[in-house]
């Protein structure tokens, strides 16, 4: 369903009933599909009504096509120089488009969980309203801080790649060998299952160019959003893989280490995607620690 959520219109999903609820939000480019079905019934089960929704300028929500176009490039040249990334909007705005979902449904306060880049929209959220932040989950993220450690090579090379053609067995083969360099070690990869999620998301939505403008929002929050981690009060969990190869586990740790209180789990064998046994993992540490939240 579309809402109307900080003046723009967010699509959103609403499951389960009427327990604690939890706010998922997705990483670069990715839809709130992208959030595995078991993963969102386990914390159903758990008695928790799960809200996901996609970020703007991706899946069904608002696009930003009419922004003025930046070259990528260009601007990460100016990131490496300590000069300020132009974006068409910031990280921030995307933390009060989740505020404005919370508002939208008439949700007083929520457990905040971010997956990468959602994780860094989820630490903005809990920094800028504190008093609608249950507790916060940042998964797979990062501080922002500078000098943190960045993408392997070949998979920061493999981001700035763009696909050969636009038709749909191309881009599945093009997203699939990204998935194929990012994902767990841990645990055995399932072509077959990730070639079909690939393809669902694509046919329903594929907006490259808002990927390329969210990537600009994550630029342009370096150096910033680390500066406000120390205010953020709620109870917070850090989830990071020991293996992952687009935001190093140290990217985690410097998190957990800003955020007073924080409780930092490093997963073995976890990576940047959300394989079965990953899913099990993240909601084993997960659930004990919003039930934790809730009681307090």
């Amino acid at each position: 369903m579309k809402v109307s959520a900080n003046g723009i219109a967010i699509e959103v999903e609403d499951t389960g009933g009427d327990g604690p609820v939890v706010l998922l939000i997705m990483g670069l480019g990715m839809q709130l599909i992208a959030w595995p079905e078991p993963f969102v019934q386990g914390l159903v089960r758990s008695g928790y009504r799960v809200v996901r929704h996609d970020n703007r300028d991706i899946g069904l929500s608002q696009s930003f096509d009419g922004a003025r176009r930046r070259n990528l490039l260009w601007e990460a040249l100016r990131q490496k120089l300590g000069l300020p990334v132009r974006a068409p909007y910031t990280l921030q705005d995307m933390a009060l488009d989740a505020i404005g979902v919370l508002d939208a449904l008439d949700i007083r306060d929520a457990h905040i969980v971010g997956a990468s880049m959602g994780g860094m929209i989820a630490q903005r959220v809990a920094a800028t309203a504190p008093q609608r932040t249950r507790s916060l989950v940042s998964i797979m993220s990062s501080s922002g801080a500078r000098g943190l450690p960045g993408p392997r090579p070949e998979v920061g090379s493999a981001l700035m790649r763009r696909p050969r053609s636009q038709d749909e067995a191309s881009l599945v083969e093009y997203s699939l060998g990204l998935v194929r360099m990012i994902a767990s070690p841990g645990w055995p990869f399932d072509e077959a299952a990730n070639r079909e999620r690939i393809a669902i998301g694509l046919r329903r939505s594929w907006r490259p160019e808002g990927i390329v403008r969210q990537m600009l929002a994550i630029g342009a929050d370096t150096g910033l959003r680390c500066e406000v981690l120390p205010k953020i009060t709620a109870p917070t969990l850090v989830l990071h893989g020991d293996a992952d190869p687009l935001v190093p586990i140290a990217c985690g740790r410097d998190t957990a280490r800003r955020i007073p209180g924080a409780r930092f789990e490093a997963i073995p064998g976890f990576a940047h995607d959300l394989p079965p046994g990953a899913q099990e993992a993240l909601l084993a540490h997960m659930i004990p620690f919003l039930q934790a939240a809730d009681a307090r």
